[in-house]
């Protein structure tokens, strides 16, 4: 399946912003650097090289990261599908990354080097869900700061974007997911030159010193507005991101797996 030039051109943009900070790892797989140099950090933990971020990098990427309209998959995720069929769901579950996620029963898992998963919805590549894993040095989104400060930084960054014409903040919220897990949600409109209207929904936990990124993007246009309908579903798409409990990965993993087309 083709990748829409105005995904991969945001994509583009992240990636080479995204090299400049980001840490090489020989142990780690290279989720983002694939289009440009790249400054090389080493730590050692566990005698094995990580790719870690320090405060300040995850500043800059938890910034640059919530919207990538295309995004790109990873070659070693394990999954299984559910299918709901009341919400016209299926669940998504990555044991080796260890998160969970519902995804809408028209979409299509895509494969592209780089990060973790990216689904695209059927004949309409723009409409994409895309999860991104990389670790951090601090052990709670709160540590960074609140799900309104995330906002605003998140909103500045697409402003000093080219091609961005207009960003505002729809909603921000806080929830608590597995074992207390705190995950902050936000919602945002989005308005640039290489996509047209976009509603951008995003959740973001950090779990075992690992950045969690759940990004949704949505044509939003004024001829063709997002139903509340798509909303809503989307919407329990986000609310579904969490940590996969350690207790049920054995079991995740002894289910077979079914495409979720099926």
């Amino acid at each position: 399946m083709a990748f829409h030039n105005l995904g991969f051109a945001t994509l583009k943009h992240q990636n080479l912003f995204l090299c400049k900070i980001l840490n090489k790892s020989t142990h780690f797989p290279k989720p983002f650097c694939l289009l440009g140099p790249k400054l090389t950090i080493s730590c050692s933990h566990s005698n094995h090289n990580v790719n870690v971020m320090s405060k300040r990098m995850f500043n800059i990427f938890i910034a640059t990261t919530f919207t990538f309209s295309d995004s790109i998959l990873s070659n070693f995720s394990i999954s299984i599908a559910e299918p709901d069929q009341e919400l016209q769901l299926q669940r998504y579950t990555d044991s080796t990354e260890g998160f969970t996620l519902l995804i809408p029963s028209s979409y299509i898992k895509v494969e592209k080097p780089g990060a973790t998963v990216l689904f695209q919805e059927l004949d309409k590549g723009s409409n994409n869900i895309g999860v991104v894993v990389n670790p951090v040095k601090i052990s709670k989104l709160s540590e960074f700061g609140t799900p309104e400060f995330v906002a605003d930084k998140l909103i500045k960054a697409e402003k000093k974007k080219e091609s961005t014409k207009d960003a505002e903040v729809v909603a921000v919220s806080e929830r608590s997911g597995q074992q207390g897990l705190q995950v902050y949600e936000f919602e945002y409109s989005l308005d640039s030159t290489r996509g047209g209207l976009k509603r951008v929904f995003t959740a973001a936990f950090v779990a075992s010193k690992k950045l969690y990124l759940l990004n949704i993007a949505n044509s939003d246009s004024l001829e063709n507005p997002i139903d509340s309908q798509t909303r809503n579903l989307l919407k329990q798409v986000i609310h579904s991101f969490d940590v996969c409990c350690i207790g049920s990965l054995a079991s995740l993993r002894q289910e077979p797996f079914r495409d979720i087309r099926a």
